[in-house]
């Protein structure tokens, strides 16, 4: 696509939109539109680095307001739109499962729909180059367990947790639209992301500030289950190939190629720690000795890993970070940049994890 287009990105404010925003104002000409409800992990300061740039636009807006959505792609006019806002948590699915259903079924049908119909209003090039890219989830796969497969883009869906189910039920109605009104769709599966200014509730920040905080660091069950971790930065790098060059229609599983035990993800945090902040040990021997096993949660997967030879052959792309470098990365950035989080722990989180005492 060409320069000095417009992207809309909804959940901007989140974890991997936050990401994809920064890089598209540093590397592209793209103006961007967030759209962002501002729910408890939406957090602007994660674009305070460029919330002053001219290519970028901000509004509060709720997915689910389809008069505010019809508003806005009719004032902006945009040349794709990017759909990340979900809620996200597994744990918080169990608890809660209605606003999984509300956001990530109501949202995307409210989403796709007000779109089609901004896309059928345009003439042209301008209607010809439109696109939906539609960012979710590996876990729509359901459970590998202890074998060697991979999901590819072709595995059956078989959810596990409300959250899961609410993001399959997405994807099956993006490829609805594609295929009953020709809507110009595109999909992406990814697995677990890590990086900086990720919300605490998640697997690496959760354990590396907790550790510091000289507290319990909860691993489910025996901490055996198998992720495959991708790097946010490298993930929002596929997001614009694939915009950019993905056959519309289809579909590409976005992958780490860093399959690694839960347990060996908290012992790496842990070892790293070890080496950058051995004042905060108060006479531990290691930060591994806060490691505490708790009852598993309900559903809980075994494994997830990605086939992403796809992407890679057809659009030639492919990570830059192993999990060692990636890592050691976010260890950092949490480590210098202690006040992002500190800024965020208010009285809706204080760092606890849903389903754990």
């Amino acid at each position: 696509m060409k320069s000095k287009k417009t992207v809309l990105v909804t959940g901007g404010a989140g974890f991997i939109g936050s990401a994809l925003i920064r890089h598209i104002i540093s590397h592209t000409e793209y103006k961007v539109i967030n759209i962002d409800k501002l729910t408890y992990s939406g957090n602007l300061e994660s674009l305070k680095s460029i919330e002053l740039n001219q290519k970028y636009f901000f509004e509060k807006i709720d997915i689910c307001d389809e008069n505010s959505i019809k508003t806005l792609l009719l004032k902006n006019k945009p040349d794709a739109l990017i759909h990340l806002a979900a809620e996200s948590h597994v744990d918080r699915s169990i608890d809660g499962p209605a606003d999984f259903v509300q956001t990530n079924i109501v949202g995307t049908f409210t989403l796709l729909e007000q779109a089609k119909h901004y896309w059928q209003s345009l003439k042209g090039i301008k209607k010809e180059n439109f696109r939906f890219l539609h960012v979710s989830t590996d876990e729509v796969y359901g459970d590998l367990d202890q074998t060697d497969d991979l999901f590819t883009e072709d595995t059956p869906y078989n959810p596990s947790s409300p959250y899961s189910a609410s993001k399959a039920s997405s994807d099956h109605l993006v490829r609805a639209w594609n295929r009953t009104y020709n809507f110009p769709v595109l999909i992406t599966n990814c697995s677990n992301n890590y990086g900086p200014y990720q919300f605490p509730e998640k697997l690496i920040p959760h354990m590396i500030l907790t550790a510091l905080d000289g507290k319990s660091l909860p691993v489910y069950g025996d901490g055996r289950q198998i992720r495959d971790w991708l790097y946010v930065n490298d993930h929002v790098r596929a997001l614009m190939t694939v915009l950019e060059n993905g056959s519309i229609g289809e579909t590409y599983n976005i992958g780490g190629n860093n399959e690694i035990q839960n347990i060996e993800v908290v012992n790496t945090i842990c070892n790293i720690l070890d080496e950058l902040m051995p004042d905060r040990l108060n006479g531990l021997a290691s930060f591994k000795d806060l490691i505490t096993y708790v009852k598993d949660r309900p559903g809980h997967d075994v494994r997830y890993a990605i086939d992403a030879s796809k992407i890679k052959f057809d659009l030639n792309w492919e990570p830059k970070e192993d999990f060692i470098s990636g890592i050691r990365k976010t260890v950092e950035w949490y480590l210098t940049n202690l006040s992002w989080s500190e800024n965020i722990q208010d009285g809706s989180y204080r760092l606890e994890r849903l389903g754990v005492n």
